[in-house]
């Protein structure tokens, strides 16, 4: 239960994109913020937030080519979650991330293959936001996020599985 005295914040209108490979594995990343936190070990999917007056699918092939240099002629997009995701920030965090203005984020996720080699992957882009990447198995994502996400990642893998075709056994 979020704080009273944060309750009246709006969620952050934003992205996420779940990339595969050819197998079927997913693109996740460590967050730079997050080296010292008690997170440090998390692993996330590309994600951020949608500017004003972006489409959300425009603002999903701009965050990939901002945090992975993986340019939108090197993906196919395969589909888009069929509803959208929420999460509060935890305690700690709330009025201190994103300057205090938003209780969470409201997410649009998008399901795409990578086109491209792993070698054309640069997540060393003009603001950093990963320190370093790999490929996973979908029903390791939600083990690896941090808590307060991890409803979403377990929702996520089993809405893209069934479109993949990928057993989470």
């Amino acid at each position: 239960m979020i704080d009273e005295k944060y309750a009246h914040l709006p969620y952050r209108p934003c992205v996420g994109i779940m990339l595969v490979n050819a197998d079927n594995q997913v693109f996740v990343a460590k967050r730079n913020d997050n080296r010292t936190s008690k997170w440090k070990d998390a692993w996330q999917m590309p994600q951020g937030g949608i500017d004003e007056g972006e489409d959300a699918q425009d603002a999903a092939f701009r965050e990939l080519e901002e945090e992975t240099g993986v340019a939108a002629d090197s993906v196919e997009l395969i589909a888009q979650s069929k509803e959208e995701h929420f999460y509060e920030l935890p305690a700690e965090l709330l009025g201190k991330l994103w300057k205090g203005k938003w209780r969470g984020q409201r997410q649009y996720w998008f399901l795409m293959r990578y086109l491209g080699e792993d070698k054309d992957i640069n997540i060393d882009t003009e603001i950093p936001e990963f320190s370093e990447w790999k490929w996973s198995k979908i029903d390791a994502l939600a083990d690896n996020i941090v808590p307060f996400k991890r409803i979403i990642y377990q929702n996520l893998a089993q809405e893209f599985s069934a479109i993949l075709k990928v057993s989470n056994d």
